[in-house]
């Protein structure tokens, strides 16, 4: 029977990633959510844009055992010259056929889980949150899609002393924005862009809501870390460059702008879920390119104690 304190809220989740080192301070179990209003072009987790369950195929897995093709109920499913495949138009999302395929080729992405359910998986960890410095983060998709839940099961972790993180694009109702920051401990704040216009072009939204609500939370938020994905022909002007770090410089919750290599992690997501990746000529940026925009944002950053830095896992050499 679930604790009498919940008011059972539930969200549509599609992950639940433990002993993270990359999503806050110390080891962090990682809760993604399903939904985001932004359509980034290279998006790394697409199956997160979505907030309905949908359903992953992986052609390479399948042993061709036809029990999928049985029980579809909407006949979506036939072998082709590639294997296995799906006629989305035919598929509702059912989850059928992920019940009978044994070899993982079919694969439902998200599930509603309550509050109670996810703290639950989160405290399983807190021995790592005590030993570390750690503890939980929000991410997706976008956590202020689901902003109920969020704020209840921050609350929740709060009263068990979770140090508490969120990974955002900011882009959300501002009173609901101002809310989760106070309860948080750090924030990962994404800025794509600093021009609406091309802002709109490459997610899909303005940038005017982002840089409202950041600017609205600099006197209650805690930390925060400003991270920009380095797009090749997009975001990478040295013009840009210097816009966003004239925008960080005056933001004083604001200590540090991570610059984070554009790479093709998320071009085999959009192909599981049928969709079309976009952006299949563009190459990862060199260890000097990006180096060469951190030292142009540090010119900027450096006299108000504040710094740019590289995300170097994901940097390809000159």
């Amino acid at each position: 029977m679930p604790c009498k304190s919940f008011i059972m809220n539930t969200a549509s989740v599609f992950n639940i990633q433990k002993f993270s080192i990359h999503d806050g301070p110390g080891i962090r179990t990682v809760v993604f959510l399903k939904g985001c209003p932004l359509k980034c072009l290279w998006c790394a987790n697409p199956e997160s844009q979505k907030t309905e369950p949908e359903l992953e195929v992986f052609p390479e897995n399948c042993i061709k055992c036809g029990e999928c093709i049985k029980v579809c109920p909407n006949n979506a499913i036939s072998f082709g010259a590639k294997g296995i495949q799906v006629d989305r138009k035919k598929c509702t999302n059912c989850g059928i056929c992920t019940e009978v395929c044994y070899s993982q080729t079919l694969k439902f992405i998200g599930e509603e889980k309550s509050v109670e359910e996810v703290l639950s998986e989160i405290a399983k960890d807190e021995a790592f949150y005590k030993n570390s410095g750690g503890g939980y983060t929000l991410s997706g998709g976008e956590p202020l899609k689901q902003s109920e839940f969020c704020i209840e099961l921050i609350k929740e972790c709060k009263n068990k002393g979770y140090h508490g993180a969120i990974e955002t694009s900011a882009f959300g109702d501002t009173k609901v924005f101002k809310e989760i920051t106070e309860l948080l401990d750090f924030m990962y704040i994404d800025i794509k862009h600093m021009d609406a216009s091309v802002h709109t072009k490459g997610t899909g939204v303005s940038n005017k809501l982002i840089l409202k609500n950041i600017r609205e939370i600099q006197d209650i938020a805690k930390e925060i870390v400003i991270r920009t994905p380095i797009i090749p022909g997009y975001n990478d002007s040295e013009e840009n460059i210097r816009s966003t770090a004239e925008f960080c410089k005056d933001l004083k919750a604001v200590h540090k702008w991570e610059l984070l290599p554009y790479h093709k992690l998320g071009v085999n997501k959009f192909k599981s879920i049928g969709r079309k990746y976009k952006l299949d000529d563009l190459e990862t940026p060199s260890k000097g390119e990006v180096l060469k925009l951190v030292a142009t944002a540090n010119k900027i950053l450096k006299p108000v104690e504040k710094e740019c830095v590289a995300d170097t896992t994901m940097m390809k050499e000159d």
